[in-house]
């Protein structure tokens, strides 16, 4: 069984615009100058080449057991970040389908593709 599912641009956006949004961890696994072409707000940035800079520190700042969103540019960096945390113990975790690549195409066109 795969230890955590996707979910789709427009279920994030439903989440972002309710309640929900104080609930959600938001992870993108982008580098830098891609966070500087297009993001999304709430977004906390956890470069994969940076991994060995950041990696301890994920138990002190994530909940294992909230609901955990991970990003990238079209969902295959963040489906290797969503393996690696259901591997330190996180329970609730939800790759974006397509990225914000997606997430511009279908939800909000005033953030850039690249």
């Amino acid at each position: 069984m795969n230890p955590f599912s996707q979910i789709s641009v427009e279920e994030l956006a439903q989440m972002l615009s309710s309640d929900a949004r104080e609930q959600l961890q938001l992870i993108d696994v982008r580098e830098p100058d891609e966070v500087a072409i297009a993001r999304i707000d709430g977004f906390e940035v956890l470069p994969l080449s940076q991994f060995a800079d950041w990696a301890d520190s994920i138990p002190a700042r994530f909940d294992p057991q909230a609901e955990t969103v991970v990003m990238c540019h079209h969902g295959i960096r963040s489906a290797q970040m969503c393996q690696w945390l259901s591997r330190q113990g996180f329970t609730n975790l939800r790759n974006l389908a397509g990225g914000i690549d997606a997430y511009s195409t279908a939800i909000d066109p005033s953030v850039p593709r690249y």
